[in-house]
Parts: C-alpha cells; sequence; structure tokens
C-alpha cells in the first residue's frame, strides 16, 4: 500500500482519486475548492490545506490541473523539494510540450522521477476508472508509474520520452476536433438535403464516413449510442475545453513548423462556439452552429 498525493480535485481529478482510494492506496488531497476537497473526504481521501502538508511523507505525487503556467508553479514550489526524495511525480493535466519538458528536468535534477500522463476519456470514464494514459518519461519510470494509473484506466501506454504524453493528447485531441467538425457538417448537410438522419447513420457507420464522433458521440439527438446530444448537449467535453486543446495543437504545430489547416479551422469554430457563451457544453454541440442556432 503506498502513499500518494493527489493535486487537483475538480471534475476529473476527484474521481480519480477516488479510484486510488479504491485502489487501495492512501490518498492525501489537496484542492483550492472546499466543497471539492470534502467531497474527496467522502470518498476516503486524507484531505489537506497546502500542498506542502499534502505532499509531505508521501510514495508519489498526481496531479490534474488547468493550465502549464499552474502546474510549473506548484511543482517548482510545492512539491519539489517538499516531498521526500525520490517520490515518483505523475502530472496529468494536459499542458504544453514545453513546459511538460521543462517541469521533468526541474525535477530529475533534484532526484525525482517523473512522467507526464494526459488522459483521454471524460468524467464518466474518470469516475469509473477507465481512461486512457499517455505516458511521456524514461522507461524507469514509466514503469513504476504504470501500476498506479492503471488503478485509474483501462490503458496505460508509453508514448516515449518526457513531454510525448503530451505530444500525443495534443495531436490526438486536434483529430477529434476536426473529425467532429466534419461529422456535424455531414449531418447538417444531410439534415438540409432533405435525408432522414438515422438512415444517414445507419449508412454512413457503415461505409467509408465512418468515425468515432460518429458512431460512439453522434452529435444527432436520438441516433447512435447515447450521448451529450441526447441531454441538451451538457455533460461530457465542454466546448472551452476542446478550444484549450486546439490551442495547445496550434502552439505546438507553430513550434515545430507544422501545417495544421484542419486543426487551424476547428480551432476557429471552437473559438467562435465558446465566445457565444456556448463553452460549458459538449464539443458535440458544434452541429447546432452550423445549423445557424
Amino acid at each position: 500500500m503506498s502513499t500518494i498525493a493527489f493535486i487537483g480535485l475538480g471534475n476529473m481529478g476527484g474521481g480519480m482519486a477516488a479510484n486510488l482510494v479504491k485502489g487501495g492506496h492512501i490518498v492525501h488531497a489537496f484542492d483550492l475548492a472546499e466543497a471539492a476537497l470534502a467531497k474527496a473526504a467522502e470518498a476516503g481521501c486524507k484531505p489537506f490545506t497546502t500542498v506542502k502538508e499534502a505532499v509531505a511523507g508521501v510514495d508519489a505525487v498526481v496531479s490534474m490541473l488547468p493550465n502549464g503556467k499552474i502546474v510549473q508553479a506548484v511543482y517548482e514550489n510545492d512539491v519539489i523539494g517538499h516531498a521526500p526524495a525520490g517520490a515518483l511525480l505523475l502530472d496529468c493535466s494536459t499542458i504544453d510540450v514545453a513546459t511538460a519538458r521543462a517541469v521533468a528536468a526541474a525535477a530529475t535534477a533534484k532526484g525525482y522521477p517523473m512522467v507526464d500522463a494526459p488522459v483521454s476519456g471524460g468524467i464518466a470514464a474518470a469516475n469509473g476508472g477507465t481512461l486512457t494514459f499517455m505516458v511521456g518519461g524514461p522507461d524507469d519510470a514509466f514503469k513504476a508509474a504504470e501500476p498506479i494509473l492503471a488503478k485509474m484506466g483501462k490503458a496505460v501506454i508509453h508514448a516515449g520520452a518526457a513531454g510525448a504524453g503530451q505530444a500525443v493528447k495534443i495531436c490526438n485531441n486536434m483529430l477529434l476536433g476536426a473529425s467532429m467538425v466534419a461529422t456535424c457538417e455531414a449531418f447538417a448537410l444531410a439534415e438540409k438535403l432533405g435525408l432522414d438522419l438515422q438512415t444517414f447513420y445507419d449508412i454512413s457507420s457503415v461505409s467509408s464516413g465512418q468515425n468515432w464522433s460518429m458512431t460512439s458521440y453522434c452529435p444527432v439527438p436520438g441516433v447512435g449510442p447515447s450521448s451529450p446530444a441526447d441531454r441538451g448537449y451538457e455533460g461530457g467535453f465542454a466546448s472551452a475545453l476542446m478550444l484549450k486543446d486546439l490551442k495547445l495543437a496550434m502552439e505546438a504545430a507553430q513550434g515545430a513548423n507544422a501545417a495544421v489547416p484542419m486543426g487551424a479551422a476547428a480551432e476557429s469554430f471552437y473559438q467562435i462556439l465558446t465566445s457565444a457563451g456556448e463553452g460549458g457544453k459538449d464539443f458535440s454541440n458544434i452541429i447546432n452552429m452550423l445549423r445557424g442556432k
């Protein structure tokens, strides 16, 4: 049984920390929100009011934080030098590749093995322990991190060196964002052409246009498996979070001198949607913007 500090107990982190408790670990929990701390305590975590207190005496630290600036500040100010020497560090936030590499370098220089391990899967997957982890870091750190991550997910995949987990996440979500826009365009056009949308789905889902956004997360209510579209586009993966990931992808593409015209187009669509006050709704809600609603 290991003791793990979990930093960041939001919509994703709260469920992840609870699953570590279910997996037999002692979990020291920290979040700025008192309600999140209270919920973590109900799930069996031990709440702390500062990061430095939470990381004292632990075997590992897991973080799930909003952005790279916060990740860097938390690790450099409150974790490195305060967690026990040699404690394993696992950052599951989705941040830019450069910051992930910088934080890993700072940790490694002080003797802390570290991995970046962003996730694929939404709130339901975080609560259910069925996330996919894309992990960047050296082989020994990955091997140490794998059993911890396995308590929170269905798949733990080593993507490469430090920052590789973030790189995979950014590329994957750029593909997801662009494919969702294209899927929504197709349904909106089919509707304008007078097609029955269930019939269009039945044909396209077994034809060359088939993709995950259509068959696993259909943006049309009542078509395909249950999805946020059936709940008024509430829950799921917020459009504002998709925009965040697409911005990270555009930043990475610029740094790598990579051409990403479809990703750039998807970013512009989600920027419009979020600026219109729809950032809290699921990213499949882009179909209603395309319909002019």
